[in-house]
């Protein structure tokens, strides 16, 4: 896999469906600082990159 597929920006539908959670879950744990980091765009949506979901993931993982 390349850098370039490794840095995809994942919407926030994309992560809330792989996560089986709401927007609203997930922008609550944006709001406790418990989410992965986010880009906000202009015009208000928000994006994450692969490689910051993944590392997330993976400390939420250990945490487990």
């Amino acid at each position: 896999m390349g850098a370039g597929a490794r840095d995809d920006k994942l919407t926030l539908a994309e992560i809330c469906k792989d996560l089986k959670v709401s927007h609203s879950t997930f922008y609550d744990w944006r709001a406790k600082g418990r989410a992965p980091r986010c880009i906000k765009l202009p015009n208000g949506d928000i994006r994450v990159r692969r490689s910051d979901y993944e590392h997330w993931l993976d400390d939420r993982e250990d945490a487990a």
